[in-house]
């Protein structure tokens, strides 16, 4: 990891924060103390920027740099309002598509799923807070740029986010291997969430509980699951097809 992704020591920490510079996460010494690192904690708190207690060994390993008990990831990518992206597409005379990411940790697998919403025409990434991939540099070189050009909603519990989408009118596809709807069965036509889930669990009970329809990639090999971020491809790539037969 570049050294220019991350903010060291107390006061640089802090700055950052108050500056509101685009910090991912925060990693923060677990005996650190002291009037900055509570300051720190609660510009955190009032951010949404999600911090995490580690051994100072984990800092050490990260930077060679005096950290003072306190490391700050920053992201390259901007974040945007949901609600705004969704209604600025309505503005402008679309049909909102947003792709939802469940727990998808790997960078290589969300720059891929964002170069492939891209190209196929979601108006944004939907991802929680943590439990997933950095948006950093890695991300975005495996996105070939699609991060920085595509919208990027994060928020701090997915269901939330599912539910403000839900109130714009969208509709909520989980794609999983669960379901008994096959994907060229499926209604993709009007406003949609697509959700992708995790790499080794796939979508989580609860959010499998918010989806108005299930769905599955018809396979006819003996593995019987594709990596996310091809299923990701191929379930926008035929949520395309459906819109461009169906004029929308």
């Amino acid at each position: 990891m570049a050294d220019k992704d991350l903010i060291c020591g107390v006061w640089p920490v802090i700055e950052a924060l108050r500056a509101g510079k685009n910090v991912e996460r925060l990693l923060v010494r677990r005996d650190a103390g002291g009037e900055g690192i509570r300051e720190i904690r609660q510009l955190a708190v009032e951010r949404g920027v999600p911090w995490q207690p580690v051994p100072s060994e984990k800092l050490d390993r990260l930077t060679r740099a005096e950290h003072q008990g306190v490391v700050a990831f920053l992201s390259q990518v901007e974040e945007q309002d949901l609600d705004e992206v969704i209604t600025m597409a309505y503005e402008r005379g679309l049909t909102p598509l947003i792709v939802a990411l469940d727990g998808v940790t790997d960078v290589r697998n969300m720059g891929a799923i964002a170069r492939s919403a891209e190209c196929f025409g979601a108006h944004a990434l939907l991802v929680p807070k943590t439990g997933t991939a950095r948006l950093g540099p890695d991300a975005v070189k495996s996105s070939a740029g699609a991060l920085l050009r595509n919208p990027v909603c994060r928020v701090t519990r997915l269901t939330d986010g599912l539910l403000r989408a839900r109130e714009h009118g969208a509709r909520i596809i989980a794609c999983t291997e669960k379901a008994t709807t096959s994907l060229e069965q499926a209604d993709l036509s009007g406003p949609l969430v697509v959700v992708m889930g995790a790499e080794d669990e796939g979508i989580s009970d609860a959010v499998l509980r918010m989806a108005d329809e299930l769905v599955r990639i018809p396979m006819a090999g003996q593995i019987g699951s594709l990596n996310v971020s091809v299923a990701a491809g191929i379930a926008l790539h035929a949520v395309h097809l459906q819109r461009k037969g169906r004029g929308a």
